[in-house]
């Protein structure tokens, strides 16, 4: 019998198909709110004349820009962007970017509600073993306009990295889940190949790890097999003509989907747990962590969970297939990544990576269970 709970969460709309700007402005209308302070890619911002846009749309609405959030979400970056959007006196952020814009202005949404604005203030809002610690709501809340498709603009929580440690530490309040997301393809153009796509994996990542997870169920199946079939088909598709806007939608709906079933309470497992620990000390890009763990995890957990990755394989267009193997291959059809040394981590840092990713919160929840380190280091052996 199944067992579970699904929570719905604090998103209030999803709205696809209609230009960034238009519907930012729709948004505003919608919530009562005058002081947009918005944080944005400096690449669109400085290259592109989308961020104009918006603002000439915005007008006086306009309360104040960041674009100086780097890659994988540092505390220093999270507490700049802070101070700014106090002193703007923001009533609503507006994030135009990829995933670590939208983790940043959920982090900066706590740090307002809970009058943190210093680095080591962070630690009294960050998941301790787990469990978030008792804190303020935010009451300045975001909209997300995002431009990568690794679907972090749907979930709860945000990675925030801790640059003394070189950890990536998580932060979860319900109300940090942006209060609407908008999806214009459109926008999306301007995102290097590299970076759409390798995002792609990513919520394919989220769709399989949720499939072959033990704790999965009917509601979340539907949205992850059926994000994984948009997505296995309409990846190629972007890569084949990148002006492709219905295929760039679909690649977006896709990975609304993908992020369902954690939204439904289903957990990540060991491609997520070891990719933590990528991202934070190494600095390897989100996207081309999943790219190179997710096969060597399938192939790993394979022994406890065959049955759960013959869906994964059907879902991608070849049933009866080996999962890890209809992975590994679509990875590389994309020109991606598809092992350790190709994002320059050598075994000799496999001891180091499994000891950090024993501490993060997914690797408990494989659904092969991993009783220690030398596990991890089975996976890395997998994936170098």
């Amino acid at each position: 019998m199944h067992q579970g709970r699904v929570v719905f969460g604090a998103i209030e709309e999803v709205v696809f198909g209609h230009p960034a700007a238009e519907a930012i402005v729709a948004q505003m209308d919608r919530l009562g709110t005058s002081r947009a302070f918005l944080m944005v890619s400096g690449t669109l911002n400085r290259q592109t004349d989308e961020i104009t846009k918006i603002r000439e749309a915005l007008g006086s609405r306009c309360a104040g820009l960041f674009d100086a959030m780097p890659a994988h979400t540092p505390r220093e970056a999270v507490i700049a962007a802070t101070q700014a959007a106090r002193a703007a006196e923001a009533d609503l952020i507006v994030t135009i970017g990829g995933g670590s814009i939208t983790d940043g202005a959920k982090a900066v949404q706590l740090c307002l509600a809970n009058d943190i604005d210093d680095i080591e203030g962070i630690d009294r809002i960050r998941v301790h073993k787990g469990v978030a610690p008792e804190m303020n709501a935010p009451h300045v809340r975001q909209v997300s306009v995002p431009t990568t498709i690794a679907g972090g603009e749907f979930s709860s929580i945000a990675g925030v990295t801790d640059r003394a440690s070189h950890v990536k530490q998580m932060l979860r309040h319900p109300l940090a889940v942006p209060r609407a997301t908008i999806l214009d393809p459109a926008i999306t153009v301007h995102t290097p190949e590299w970076l759409f796509l390798s995002t792609g994996i990513r919520a394919i990542d989220h769709c399989v790890e949720a499939i072959c997870s033990r704790e999965t169920h009917p509601y979340a199946d539907a949205q992850a097999v059926k994000g994984l079939a948009m997505l296995a088909d309409a990846l190629p598709r972007v890569k084949a003509d990148p002006s492709d806007l219905d295929a760039r939608m679909d690649a977006q709906i896709g990975t609304w989907l993908s992020m369902g079933a954690l939204a439904a309470g289903v957990p990540m497992g060991a491609s997520h747990g070891i990719g933590y620990v990528l991202g934070g000390a190494f600095d390897v890009p989100h996207g081309y962590t999943s790219c190179v763990m997710l096969p060597a995890v399938m192939r790993w957990n394979a022994r406890d969970n065959a049955e759960r990755q013959i869906i994964v394989a059907a879902a991608m267009g070849y049933p009866g297939r080996d999962a890890a193997d209809v992975l590994d291959a679509f990875i590389r059809s994309l020109g991606m990544p598809h092992s350790l040394g190709d994002v320059r981590i050598s075994p000799e840092h496999f001891d180091a990576i499994a000891q950090a990713a024993m501490r993060t919160n997914w690797i408990p929840r494989n659904p092969r269970r991993i009783e220690g380190p030398a596990d991890v280091r089975e996976i890395l052996l997998l994936a170098a």
